[in-house]
């Protein structure tokens, strides 16, 4: 079968493989659409600490199911189209031991520590796969970065009528606008660019502001009568941004952090103490959060077409990832269609 791979940092080009086999648990997905992550783009540029190459990436996955094999799972049927749960769980390590197999001490997510989607078929385990009928493809490719999102708002708890600040509005900083304000937040929406603070307000924002051209310390004062937001994100990954939550946070307040800093991050530790903050990681996400953001795209609100950049043939995903690697602040989020209409 055709796949894309990444041969070597920089080095990204359309291979033949195997096709795989599926075992008895398992199931076969012809694989329709992919999208890209900044995981991905890490890996391509060869800063992905747990990237081994050549490597093939792809776990954003929408796929229809060939086969099922002999344990079959009563829900699932062949033809089916599904979303890919890209993670591994242990069992035994203490996540899991504690309820919390999303951030599993060995996880291997599909497209970073083992070979990923971005092929024409894929064999996964039955209970990774969940199926829907309502969902148009676009819309099951992006189930899986939205889940990372809806698991970082319920990380923060995030309840009717608080304020939540969302620093960063790229996919996974849209995808926690949506979430929050599913909740009934009033979010306030933080970029530096116009297009994606756009993007933010049809995915749910109250309020945006671009922090290169405003004071964010006067429009949060402004919108939160002096207190603060009372749950802020940061889904940037850069060290500003990490200290920019504890600082606009309200007192008693929770931190979520979403994104990864490349470099350490120097924190004024007295508003740890002062504001007794709840700090907090958010890590891949549950089947929970599969299913919560599969209802919330039900409801048609999420600017599915919006956030959807490019849509490129397997063929051309490789150069699809060299134009990101150019230009990475143009592209919200790029889609590569494998086989399909």
């Amino acid at each position: 079968m055709k796949a894309i791979s990444i041969l070597s940092p920089g080095v990204m080009e359309l291979v033949d493989v195997p096709t795989p086999k599926p075992g008895r648990d398992d199931v076969l997905l012809r694989v329709e659409r992919v999208g890209f992550c900044g995981s991905d783009l890490n890996s391509f540029r060869g800063i992905n600490p747990l990237v081994n190459y050549p490597r093939i990436p792809g776990h954003e996955i929408q796929a229809r199911i060939v086969s099922i094999g002999e344990n079959r799972n009563g829900s699932l049927r062949e033809g089916q189209s599904v979303a890919v749960v890209p993670y591994t769980a242990c069992g035994e390590c203490p996540a899991c031991s504690h309820g919390r197999p999303n951030a599993c001490r060995f996880n291997q997510t599909l497209g970073v520590q083992r070979d990923g989607g971005l092929c024409e078929y894929l064999c996964v385990p039955a209970d990774r796969v969940v199926a829907d009928s309502q969902l148009g493809d676009a819309a099951l490719a992006l189930v899986e970065p939205l889940s990372v999102s809806a698991h970082a708002v319920e990380r923060g708890k995030v309840a009717d009528g608080e304020v939540a600040l969302v620093l960063g509005c790229g996919m996974i900083g849209l995808g926690v606008i949506a979430s929050a304000a599913h909740r009934g937040a009033r979010v306030v929406g933080v970029d530096i660019d116009d297009a994606k603070l756009e993007l933010a307000r049809e995915a749910g924002a109250a309020h945006v502001i671009n922090s290169a051209t405003e004071s964010l310390d006067s429009r949060l004062s402004e919108l939160t009568a002096g207190n603060g937001p009372d749950v802020a994100f940061e889904a940037v990954g850069h060290p500003q941004t990490f200290g920019a939550c504890i600082e606009h946070v309200r007192y008693a307040g929770r931190v979520v952090f979403v994104g990864y800093a490349k470099d350490a991050v120097p924190f004024a530790t007295k508003w740890f103490i002062l504001k007794e903050l709840d700090m907090l990681g958010s890590r891949n996400a549950t089947l929970a959060d599969f299913d919560r953001v599969m209802k919330m795209l039900r409801r048609g609100t999420f600017p599915v077409d919006s956030v959807i950049s490019k849509t490129v043939s397997l063929e051309d995903a490789a150069e699809a990832m060299r134009e990101w690697d150019r230009n990475p602040s143009l592209l919200t989020k790029i889609h590569v269609r494998i086989g399909a209409a």
